[in-house]
This record gives C-alpha cells, structure tokens and sequence, in this order.
C-alpha cells in the first residue's frame, strides 16, 4: 500500500458479541479508481463500509482515508468523503430540491451556494421535473438517484456506495452505472460494494471477494477470472430429449459434473485448453446422432469465480426467493 491508495485498511478486525464480521480484512483503493467489494450478505461489506466512513470503530487494525486516519480525526474524514448507504437516506416529506439544499446547509454552504448546488443535481440525475413534488411521491429508483446526489452534494474525493443499485431495474441499474463512470472520470475514488457480479465486472477496476469476514481473493476481473483453470463450453443440443445422452457423453471432458438444462437442452462442459477440446466435442457427439444447435466456447463469469473460491454461487437479487428450478448439476 503507498501513496497512491486513497482508501486503505489493514488487518480491521471487528466483533458484534460472539460474530465476528470481519478477521483481519486489508483492502487498498487507489486514487481516482473504483475498488468492488464483492460477496454474499453477511460477508462483512457494510460493517467494513461503516468503518471506513467513521460511523463504527473496529476492534483492531489500521483505517485510513484520503491519507487521514480515520480512527484520530473522523470529523476530517468526513469532510472529504461521501456515503450512499444501502436504503435511501432521504426526508420522503421534503422535496427533492429540499432534500439537497438541507445537505448543503449541513455542509455549511452559503443559501445561494447550496441552491445552485441542488439546481445542478436535479438536472444531473435527471430529477429537475421532479425536484418539486414530496419524495413520498418518487419511484425507487428516483429515490436512489437522489441519495446518490444527496451524496456528492460536497463534492466528496471519496465515495462510498453500499449496493447502490439494489432494489432498481435493469433500465435503472444502467442508468445508475452511467452517473457512477461520471463521478469516477471527474477523479472521485469510489468503493463499491455489491452482489451483482455484472456490476462489479462494468465498473470496478480492482475487486476484492470477502466471505464470512475475510478476504479471499483479489485481482481484477480478468485476473479473477485467469486463475480459474478452466474455459468453459456451452452447448445446445437441437433435441432437448438428448440433454442427458449428451452431459453422460461429453462428462469425461469435463474438470467438473456438467451442468444441464434438460428443458433448453443445454450443457456446460469445464474444461482445460478448451479451444482443443471443442473438435471433441463435435466428434463426440456426432458419433452418437447428437445434432448441436449451438456451441459456444467462454471465459468463466465471475460468479463461477466466486463458486469455485468458495463452493457456493453468490446469491444475486435476481435469483430472488429460493426454489429449484431446471438448471442443476447431474452426477457423474
């Protein structure tokens, strides 16, 4: 860690009674980039947020923002670093215009000052039409714009977003993508935490995993993704019927059980050198009457990083409530 690193934590322990959230968790975000901290619930993110943004005090360990440490002079911290939390943490009764102009009050900033600044925001987050009516009023993800603005309203060198997108649509998510790259561009350093693993591959620039309180791996998403030795080969029988003869068939390729969807007819082989073993395949296949419909040859997702870290598939909002669905791995 050096001087480059705008966010920096080493060896942060901390207890709640018997539970311990975080273990000896270090991370490093460097100056005018996007560190993703990516993991389940209950992996320590917003606990490690939390700390990094004054608002609980570790066990253990050293905290640093913007170069100041975070544990001797918070109120510093505070001055140079913006927080979006995962809920919304805006006044549903004011205004949204209101909403911003109390944010620069509370930052000291002139009346003028502080109404230019809510003007600029409402047009940013594409809320001016809106900027009027009670936030009681606001969709979520209307809501989530404004606590995204009520965030910089200082212009913070630093920023903090706590699964930002949680809860919004695609259409919303990618908005709120767009206005993060924004922020980032402008020289913000920006901590991310999510479970959106296509969230943390479009914006993080460096993505530290956390599970259980520690961290167990980081890299960028590519490097993640290099250290699974493994391609993976997606296949489409043109007879779902077949799904089954197929995984049996092409199993012996596989590092690991194929998984199937008997219903799409779909297989997906892990496999070293998979650009070799995509003609075995074929071969395999046509040697059985086995029509492909389609074949695909993929780097690992980074779900199926996280899966293979820790033996466990990140649980996604998507996946929403659990039931068992067509998709699953057959035994070998």
């Amino acid at each position: 860690m050096n001087n480059n690193h705008a966010i920096i934590a080493e060896n942060v322990v901390k207890h709640f009674g018997d539970i311990k959230a975080l273990d000896g968790v270090s991370i490093a975000g460097e100056t005018g980039k996007v560190l993703g901290l990516l993991g389940p619930n209950g992996a320590g993110k917003t606990t490690l947020v939390r700390i990094l943004a004054t608002l609980l005090k570790p066990d253990s360990g050293v905290v640093s923002v913007g170069g100041i440490d975070v544990l001797r002079h918070k109120q510093q911290v505070r001055e140079i670093i913006g927080l979006a939390g995962q809920n919304a943490a805006v006044d549903e009764i004011l205004t949204g215009r209101e909403n911003l102009f109390m944010v620069g009050r509370l930052y000291h900033m002139p009346r003028r000052d502080a109404n230019m600044r809510a003007r600029e925001l409402l047009e940013q987050f594409s809320l001016t039409e809106a900027g009027d009516r009670p936030v009681k009023t606001y969709s979520g993800g209307m809501r989530r714009r404004l606590d995204l603005a009520a965030s910089i309203v200082a212009r913070p060198s630093v920023l903090f977003l706590d699964e930002p997108t949680t809860g919004l649509d695609a259409r919303a998510r990618i908005a709120m993508w767009e206005t993060i790259r924004e922020l980032v561009s402008d020289g913000t350093t920006l901590l991310l935490t999510t479970q959106y693993l296509e969230e943390a591959d479009e914006l993080a620039d460096r993505i530290v995993v956390i599970d259980h309180g520690h961290v167990i791996a980081e890299g960028t998403a590519d490097q993640l993704k290099a250290n699974m030795a493994a391609d993976f080969i997606d296949i489409t029988v043109a007879d779902p019927a077949q799904t089954a003869s197929a995984s049996t068939l092409l199993s012996p390729l596989s590092t690991e059980t194929p998984q199937i969807d008997d219903l799409r007819g779909h297989v997906v082989l892990a496999v070293d050198s998979g650009a070799q073993r995509i003609a075995e395949v074929v071969r395999l296949l046509d040697s059985q009457d086995i029509h492909i419909a389609e074949l695909n040859l993929r780097r690992p997702t980074l779900n199926e990083v996280f899966l293979s870290i820790t033996g466990e598939a990140i649980v996604e909002e998507e996946a929403k409530p659990k039931r068992r669905g067509p998709f699953r791995r057959r035994s070998a």
